[in-house]
C-alpha cells in the first residue's frame, strides 16, 4: 500500500511580515511606491478633505493612488477586487500599510479623481523628462475605442425613442390584454406573476425613456446631423470598431518617440477622431509647457497622424502653428508601390469565415484605355466612347468625360459588369482625372500628400506604428483594459489617465534608473 506525507489543516502557522521588505527593488511596485512618496506633489488633495477639527480621519490620498495602480496594472479595476486585493494580496498590504480602505471608498475616490489626475500626471512626466525619457522629436497620436458602461440598445434618436415607446406600450397592451382573459378562466399562478413582473418591467423602461426625452434634445455633429443620444450614458458614442459596433469612448494619446512616453492622454464620446487633433496638440503643449516653462514645446517637434485625422483644418493649424506634422490621407497606401500586392495577402473567406462577402465591383476608369491624344477611350468590351463636351471641374480637379454609344452598349454582353442599372441607363460614361483645374489653389490637404508621398516624408511616418501602437497593445492585453467601467466623460477620462500613467510608471521602472537603482535626474547629474 503507498505511503503519503501526512498532513493536517487544524495546524497553525504564523508568518512575520515586514511590509516595507516585501516591496523588492527593480519592480513596478517599488518604482510606484517611490514615485508617490517622493516624487508626486499630493497637496493637490488637500481640498477634499475638511477634517481638522472634527470627523473621521481620512484614508492617505498617497494609500489610494499605490492600490488603484497597481490594481490597475494586474488587470484590476472593480472596487470589491482591489479591496479583496488589499486583504489578500502581500504586494497590495505592503502598499496600503494593510489598511485596506473599503470599497465604497476606493470606488468614490476614483470617481472624484478629475479634479486632481492632470497635477499628477504632469509630476509622473516631469520624473520621465528629468530622467530624459522625453526626447520631444517626434510625437505619434492615435485612439483606441473600447466599450463603456453603457447599453448600445438605449441609443437613439428622438424620433427612435419615440417608434420605442410605440412598440413598447403595444406590447403592454397585448399583456394586459392576455391577463384580462384569464381573470375568468384558472391559470397557472407563476404564468401570472411573470406576466405581470413583465408589464412592470415595460412601464418602467416606459418611463425612463420618457423622463430622459423630457430632459434631453437631439446631440448635433460638428457636420450638423444629429446623432445618437443614449439613455445610461449621453456623453458617450456610438462608434465602429474592430469588434463591431461598440457604445463607448475613443482614448486618445500622444506619445513621444524616444521611450513611448505618453505626454498627454484623453478620453472622447466622439466616434471620428478628426475634430481631435487639435484639442489633443494643445493638450500635449499644455504639459509640456507646465514641465519645462523655458522651452518652446513642439518648436522643433514632428507630429505624425493616421487618416482618421486628415482634414483641412488640421492641416492648415499644423501650418499656421509652425509645426512640422505629417497626417496621411484615406488613399496614402494605395499611392505606395511598397503596398501593391498587399490585396493578395488579405484573408479570405476560408481563413476568415466572419468577413462579409465583397460584392462585385462595376469596371472602374482603369479599366478603360485611354488614347494618347485623349480624343476617344476603349471599353473593356473593346467598344469605342467618344468625348463629351468639354473638360469638367469636378471638386476642383480637370475632367475629361467620355460617352458610349446605344447601338455599342445596348447589345454588349458585359452591361451588368458595367452599368450599375442595366435595366434603365443606356449607355456608359466614364470621366478621367488630368490635373488640378486651372485657378484653383492647391488645397492643404493637397500640399500634405505631396510632402508625405516624399522620400523623407514616407520615411518619417514609418515611424508612427511603431511609436504610439505598442502603448495600446501594452494597456490593452499586458493591463488588460477592455473596457470603461465608469459613465461621463470626465470619469472616464480620469481612467484613462490613469492607465497611461501606468504605463508611464512602468516605463520608469524600466528606463529611468541608474546603475544604483535610484531614479535618475539630469538635473542631479547637472
Amino acid at each position: 500500500m503507498a505511503k503519503y506525507k501526512h498532513y493536517d489543516y487544524r495546524q497553525t502557522k504564523l508568518l512575520p511580515i515586514r511590509f516595507d521588505r516585501q516591496i523588492l527593488a527593480g519592480t513596478f511596485e517599488y518604482t510606484l511606491n517611490e514615485l508617490i512618496d517622493d516624487h508626486v506633489d499630493l497637496s493637490v488633495f488637500e481640498d477634499r478633505y475638511r477634517n481638522d477639527d472634527g470627523g473621521a480621519p481620512a484614508y492617505d490620498p498617497a494609500i489610494l493612488l499605490k492600490i488603484i495602480l497597481f490594481a490597475y496594472s494586474k488587470g484590476i479595476t472593480s472596487s470589491r477586487q482591489i479591496e479583496q486585493l488589499c486583504r489578500e494580496n502581500v504586494i497590495c498590504m505592503a502598499l496600503s500599510a494593510d489598511t485596506a480602505p473599503h470599497f465604497t471608498t476606493i470606488a468614490h475616490f476614483v470617481s472624484t479623481l478629475s479634479a486632481e489626475i492632470t497635477a499628477i500626471f504632469r509630476n509622473v512626466l516631469l520624473v520621465c523628462e528629468e530622467a530624459g525619457l522625453i526626447g520631444k522629436e517626434m510625437f505619434a497620436v492615435d485612439g483606441v475605442k473600447l466599450p463603456s458602461n453603457a447599453a448600445r440598445e438605449w441609443s437613439g434618436t428622438q424620433a427612435e425613442y419615440s417608434k420605442k415607446i410605440e412598440k413598447m406600450e403595444r406590447a403592454v397592451s397585448r399583456l394586459l390584454a392576455t391577463h384580462r382573459q384569464h381573470d375568468a378562466a384558472p391559470e397557472d399562478p407563476k404564468i401570472s406573476q411573470a406576466r405581470a413582473q413583465q408589464i412592470q418591467t415595460l412601464n418602467a423602461a416606459i418611463d425612463k425613456v420618457r423622463g430622459f426625452l423630457q430632459g434631453h434634445g437631439d446631440k448635433v455633429g460638428p457636420s450638423g446631423r444629429v446623432r445618437k443620444s443614449n439613455i445610461t450614458d449621453n456623453e458617450s458614442a456610438k462608434m465602429p470598431s474592430s469588434k463591431g459596433v461598440i457604445q463607448g469612448y475613443d482614448g486618445l494619446a500622444m506619445v513621444d518617440g524616444q521611450h513611448q512616453i505618453v505626454v498627454h492622454a484623453e478620453a472622447f464620446g466622439e466616434g471620428q477622431e478628426h475634430g481631435l487633433f487639435i484639442p489633443m496638440i494643445e493638450g500635449t503643449r499644455a504639459h509640456l509647457e507646465a514641465i519645462d516653462s523655458k522651452s518652446n514645446a513642439l518648436a522643433h517637434s514632428t507630429i505624425l497622424a493616421d487618416a482618421g485625422f486628415c482634414s483641412e483644418a488640421n492641416v492648415r493649424y499644423l501650418a499656421e502653428q509652425r509645426i512640422e506634422g505629417y497626417i496621411a490621407d484615406g488613399l496614402f497606401r494605395k499611392r505606395d508601390p511598397r503596398f501593391k500586392d498587399a490585396a493578395r495577402y488579405r484573408p479570405t473567406s476560408e481563413w476568415a469565415p466572419h468577413a462579409k462577402p465583397k460584392r462585385d465591383l462595376l469596371f472602374q476608369p482603369k479599366d478603360f484605355q485611354l488614347a494618347k491624344d485623349r480624343s476617344h477611350c476603349i471599353c473593356p468590351a473593346g467598344t469605342r466612347l467618344y468625348k463629351s463636351g468639354r473638360a469638367l471641374n469636378l471638386r476642383g480637379f480637370e475632367a475629361i468625360k467620355f460617352k458610349g454609344t446605344k447601338g455599342g452598349c445596348a447589345p454588349c454582353v458585359l452591361r451588368a459588369q458595367c452599368l450599375r442599372h442595366p435595366d434603365r441607363t443606356p449607355i456608359r460614361q466614364v470621366a478621367f482625372f488630368v490635373g488640378r483645374a486651372q485657378g484653383k489653389p492647391e488645397t492643404d490637404c493637397a500640399r500634405m500628400k505631396r510632402k508625405i508621398d516624399s522620400e523623407a516624408g514616407r520615411y518619417a511616418y514609418s515611424r508612427r506604428l511603431g511609436i504610439v501602437e505598442p502603448v495600446f497593445a501594452n494597456i490593452r492585453h499586458t493591463h488588460r483594459l477592455n473596457r470603461f467601467t465608469l459613465r461621463g466623460r470626465t470619469k472616464v477620462n480620469a481612467q484613462w489617465m490613469l492607465y497611461c500613467l501606468v504605463h508611464n510608471i512602468g516605463k520608469i521602472q524600466r528606463y529611468g534608473r541608474s546603475e544604483h537603482g535610484d531614479l535618475k535626474s539630469r538635473r542631479s547629474a547637472a
